[in-house]
């Protein structure tokens, strides 16, 4: 028997499904969910953690009371309740530019008290349940949309109805199976509804979230548009908005777009394929790697080739120099200029920045001698990984471009001091970028899927993290 219930939900985004992707928003981070994924998902948050089962607890159908006729005995049932959910299962289908399909099999075993003509006896009954539901999400405003739960039906199955003494007439049997097929569909939808609101709740926790970068900021993850099912995987953009402790938000131009092909191939194997753009990343990275100017003595306890820097630079004194000094302590400052930028090309991932080197020399009770100003542009080498579900970045030095800015000595050509420059950023400015994003770029934790087995891919623009 098949019976038609509306369930209305407001606010589940996990089992969303329209007609186009989201367009025109701010997305710094997209994801595809594969069909196993929202699975196991779904089947963790209903059936394992007993969910369902505790919300079909204490679950009272109508009384059931016949008079019987000529061919049949006066029947009273009473009490009929259900004493035990078990061996529930749980799938899903998804329905592209529609939603997904839900259904969940599951045996009830139910028990009440009956007046069968003069007798009195406890029946029991053991009835096999699939109930199905199509789910899809309509309305998308401000991260969040309204979805509708409809088409919720019930079909039976198996059914073992016996009373204690193990005498049951057909007649009775058919009267307590047609009250049963006519009356649980309409008391196992609603329950079905709260259950898919509690889930609703806990996930969309998980697509909605604030979280920390480092002590400098925070990035707010939330729904960018309407989700999108595919034949192969549940579609989400998610806006990503950067901003530094007291308010100012960094932004970034990163636009919902389409995934590249290999997603699909890579979902066959996976359960989900997060996807980040380049744009999003650099607004992470530009809060981040807020670096204080960094002043240390040019010596060789604060780095190695101190000692032939400084020859270096005396050698440079122009033929007759009255204002070059001629010894004293040398001093450096490091400082970056501008914002870095991270460039994702296929396999490999770079950031160049820039940054003023200043070495001068402070007499006491005298003024500061810059003998170098310089601009040095740097290419770093970024290794990617994940874990404790953040992106970790790991930079070295790749190479350096020096530009003279000024000098207050007269010196014009710096060419030969590129290697000791090189070494200087190497050994004392690599280490404090490293610690600067050593607590990881966080990422969401989308519908609790853990982040296992990672692979990390990076296509131009774009780095692809599979789960």
């Amino acid at each position: 028997m098949r019976t038609m219930k509306l369930l209305k939900l407001f606010g589940m985004v996990v089992f969303c499904g329209l007609l186009s992707p989201t367009q025109g928003s701010l997305s710094g981070l997209s994801c595809a969910i594969s069909p196993k994924a929202i699975q196991q998902v779904m089947s963790d948050a209903i059936i394992h953690d007993g969910l369902l089962q505790k919300h079909l607890q204490g679950l009272v159908l109508p009384n059931i009371m016949s008079d019987g006729g000529l061919l049949t005995t006066p029947t009273i049932v009473t009490g009929l309740h259900l004493e035990r959910s078990h061996m529930p299962t749980l799938s899903i289908a998804l329905l592209p530019g529609i939603g997904l399909q839900l259904i969940i099999n599951i045996r009830l075993d139910l028990r009440a008290d009956s007046l069968i003509g003069l007798l009195s006896e406890v029946i029991f009954i053991s009835l096999d349940v699939t109930i199905t539901t199509n789910i899809k999400c309509t309305n998308f405003e401000l991260g969040a949309v309204q979805v509708v739960v409809d088409d919720c039906f019930c079909i039976f199955g198996a059914a073992k109805i016996k009373l204690l003494s193990g005498l049951l007439s057909l007649s009775v049997h058919d009267l307590v199976l047609n009250h049963l097929t006519a009356t649980l569909p309409g008391l196992l939808c609603p329950v079905l509804d709260i259950v898919l609101k509690i889930v609703n709740i806990q996930l969309m926790s998980t697509v909605d979230v604030v979280l920390p970068l480092g002590m400098k900021g925070t990035v707010h993850y939330r729904l960018a548009g309407s989700p999108l099912t595919s034949d192969s995987s549940l579609l989400m953009d998610l806006e990503s908005t950067v901003q530094q402790v007291g308010g100012t938000i960094i932004p970034h131009d990163s636009y919902a777009s389409a995934l590249p092909p290999l997603v699909d191939g890579l979902l066959v194997d996976s359960m989900m394929v997060i996807c980040m753009r380049q744009n999003f990343l650099n607004s992470m990275l530009a809060l981040m790697l807020q670096i204080s100017p960094h002043t240390f003595p040019c010596t060789p306890e604060a780095f190695s080739g101190a000692n032939q820097l400084r020859d270096s630079i005396t050698a440079l004194y122009p033929t007759g120099c009255t204002s070059c000094p001629a010894a004293g302590p040398l001093s450096i400052r490091i400082e970056c200029v501008g914002n870095p930028l991270l460039l994702l090309e296929p396999n490999k991932a770079t950031v160049e920045l820039s940054v003023l080197l200043q070495v001068f020399i402070k007499r006491p009770n005298g003024p500061i001698i810059n003998l170098l100003l310089l601009k040095a542009d740097l290419n770093l080498n970024v290794r990617l990984s994940i874990s404790r579900s953040s992106l970790m970045l790991t930079f070295s030095l790749g190479r350096i471009a020096l530009l003279l800015e000024s000098s207050d000595v007269g010196i014009t050509d710096i060419s030969n001091l590129k290697p000791q420059f090189f070494k200087l950023l190497a050994e004392t400015y690599m280490p404090l970028l490293n610690a600067a994003v050593v607590a990881g770029l966080p990422l969401p934790n989308l519908f609790k899927i853990p982040l296992i087995r990672l692979q990390v891919q990076i296509l131009k623009g774009l780095l692809v993290i599979v789960s």
